[in-house]
């Protein structure tokens, strides 16, 4: 009970990326990354975190791009919700084999693949020790998953949404491009909105700041850190409606 009782937030949903299964090769799945979270989620439940996770679909089709590309951006983002639903299977098969019960939830469904997404029953499922992987994004098209994430973790009442990237928080800049980037360890929703930092899509952003659900943004490459996270340690970029 002691461990438990050292992590600062009990129930949280996890945003990751499709281009994070990726490996070397640029594509697809790779099933050592998909590993890599697995175990990192797994280090979380085994401390009585209650997990929702949601995955894009942007390693197999994401809809804008096909969009730009002569698809109907319409039928484009359905098909990026398929990919999101084949992300979410892959990382249920792997959290599965390491011995952690997981539930595929998906906003469109495909029997006997997946149930339908009911925030009561996410809920449940949490409760029992589950996680619950999210898929298909909001159902609808011109939604991003990032939008997708921050419906999710407002209907199961997060105490966090957690966007796991490529880099270690939020900076002035992208630190990939320019080493001067200077990294911020915490900001109010409005700080980022006038500094027009690039956290989320929009939507995204503004669901999570009407509703103060507080975000934070990590490196999700490094291994340890969603615990970190957790434990509310300085790691990352942490969002809040008010700077505490």
């Amino acid at each position: 009970m002691q461990q438990i009782l050292i992590m600062k937030y009990k129930k949280v949903l996890l945003k990751l990326s499709g281009e994070s299964l990726m490996g070397d090769d640029n594509y697809s799945i790779d099933y050592h990354r998909v590993k890599h979270f697995a175990d990192e989620i797994k280090s979380a439940t085994t401390l009585g975190v209650q997990m929702g996770v949601v995955i894009g679909g942007g390693n197999i089709f994401r809809g804008l791009n096909g969009a730009g590309k002569g698809f109907d951006r319409r039928q484009g983002d359905y098909m990026g919700m398929l990919a999101t639903l084949i992300n979410a299977m892959a990382l249920q098969n792997v959290l599965q084999e390491i011995g952690v019960k997981a539930k595929v939830l998906s906003a469109i469904t495909i029997e006997p693949v997946c149930e339908k997404t009911y925030y009561i029953k996410a809920l449940q499922y949490m409760q029992e020790g589950y996680v619950v992987i999210f898929g298909g994004g909001t159902g609808n098209p011109f939604f991003s998953t990032d939008s997708g994430a921050a419906l999710r973790a407002l209907e199961i009442k997060a105490d966090l949404l957690i966007k796991g990237t490529r880099v270690n928080g939020i900076y002035t800049a992208d630190p990939e491009k320019d080493p001067t980037a200077i990294k911020y360890d915490t900001l109010s929703f409005q700080e980022a909105y006038e500094k027009n930092l690039k956290i989320m899509d929009l939507t995204a952003f503004t669901l999570c700041k009407d509703n103060k659900m507080p975000i934070c943004v990590y490196n999700a490459n490094d291994k340890g850190s969603l615990i970190k996270v957790l434990k509310g340690e300085k790691v990352g970029t942490f969002l809040h409606s008010d700077i505490e």
